[in-house]
């Protein structure tokens, strides 16, 4: 070949290369230009470019050896579509990876750093997005990869990065069970889940009647689906606890339970057992205490008790939440909640002091008042258990004073045992 032809040809092949090369630049360009006027908020995958990259020079492979090296285009066609339909049938799966990745890319239904749900038992933190598969890390750290194809193929769920969503916990109970009352308990016990994970926002739908059973439905927010499992754990052990505690069951499936009707409301003698402050009495004493709390429903918003006035009674919560409020220095200190099992106003019980918080009724109530001359009796007969009771009540509040108002709704300074001790004896007069 002489060298003019040489130099003719090594031109004409960089004018082709260049041209590519040029053609691949301006379509960088226009994909910034779109993703700029569509306000995208992540730039066009590269997957895209780098395709329409290799397509021109792949064509300004072909026309070097057609136009430049003369050779002929018909035997270039046969040859190449050979080769393409051989190679194509053996990376038919790889190639719908990358085209599923190329359009997957196109309409970005997820960026790194989202939680996504794609085929069943695939669901993950996306880490990476390749040409071929994306890889996913699941909530127990382990790292999934997923073909693309298999992506584009099936229903694609997206959690967002961080951003809330709702789910419900269905749970079945006994249709004999009031529907406010279970409504009551079931909301009770989320918001005191909403302590441990707060904007939980969380409501009671009675969903079905199905089986024997009424369905209802525990709905939450999460923060995200990193944190939806222990966001349901934390839910589900409160509403088992606020159900346990009311005296029910969740309903086993296709069978309707009979509630037994009681005398006197389920849980009295149960709830007044639990309360540490009554420890040193007789299981009779507490019987015939419990058989005398006065029972009341209070409907949400409720006032129960207001800070300053003047009280001689006792209060149990069996179901529903308390908001706590309370001044102190004349500062307004941060609300408090109380759930289900709490116990205010004992110092106004025992030593007649003024109420020092405010509490109110944050949903519908349940609660058990104990009041002064319903205990007299008791200590009267056995004045010996004003001892433990001002032992109990000291390191009851000197613990709280530590925790914050919520068991107590009490904010002032915790008196010692032999202060406490004074003020009961004088206030039931039994010296």
């Amino acid at each position: 070949m002489a060298p003019a032809h040489a130099l003719a040809a090594l031109a004409g092949a960089l004018g082709w290369l260049g041209l590519a090369w040029t053609g691949a630049r301006c379509f960088d360009l226009l994909l910034r230009r779109a993703a700029r006027a569509t306000r995208r908020e992540a730039p066009y995958p590269r997957l895209l470019s780098d395709l329409v990259r290799a397509l021109l020079f792949a064509g300004a492979a072909a026309a070097i050896v057609t136009q430049v090296l003369g050779q002929p285009a018909l035997g270039l066609v046969t040859t190449s579509s050979v080769a393409v339909a051989v190679i194509g049938f053996a990376l038919r799966n790889i190639i719908s990876d990358l085209f599923s990745g190329l359009a997957l890319g196109v309409d970005a239904p997820y960026r790194i750093g989202d939680w996504i749900e794609t085929t069943e038992g695939s669901a993950g933190r996306v880490a990476e997005i390749g040409w071929r598969a994306t890889r996913l890390v699941t909530r127990d750290g382990v790292a999934v990869t997923v073909p693309n194809g298999l992506i584009a193929a099936h229903r694609l769920l997206n959690y967002g990065a961080a951003a809330r969503y709702r789910i419900a916990l269905r749970i079945a109970l006994d249709p004999a069970v009031p529907e406010a009352r279970a409504k009551r308990i079931l909301l009770a016990a989320a918001l005191e889940a909403e302590r441990r994970y707060p904007g939980l926002r969380p409501d009671v739908l009675l969903h079905e009647l199905a089986e024997g059973a009424a369905i209802y439905l525990l709905r939450i927010h999460v923060p995200d689906y990193g944190q939806e499992a222990p966001c349901r754990d934390a839910v589900a052990a409160a509403a088992l606890r606020g159900l346990q505690q009311a005296g029910l069951a969740p309903a086993p499936p296709g069978r309707r339970l009979q509630v037994e009707r009681a005398a006197q409301p389920p849980g009295r003698a149960a709830l007044l057992a639990r309360v540490g402050l009554f420890a040193g009495f007789a299981e009779a004493e507490r019987a015939a205490l419990a058989a005398m709390l006065v029972e009341h429903a209070l409907p949400r918003g409720t006032t129960v008790v207001r800070q300053g006035d003047s009280g001689d009674s006792l209060f149990l919560l069996a179901e529903g939440v308390l908001e706590v409020r309370a001044l102190q220095d004349g500062a307004e200190m941060a609300p408090d909640r109380m759930g289900p099992g709490a116990i205010f106003g004992e110092m106004s019980l025992l030593t007649g002091q003024p109420r020092s918080a405010t509490v109110t009724a944050e949903t519908d109530c349940l609660v058990m008042e104990l009041r002064r001359q319903d205990l007299d009796p008791v200590l009267r007969r056995r004045p010996e258990l004003a001892e433990s009771l001002a032992a109990i009540m000291a390191s009851r509040r000197a613990r709280n004073a530590v925790a914050g108002p919520a068991e107590t709704a009490d904010t002032a300074p915790p008196p010692g045992q032999a202060d406490l001790l004074g003020r009961l004896r004088a206030f039931f007069r039994l010296d």
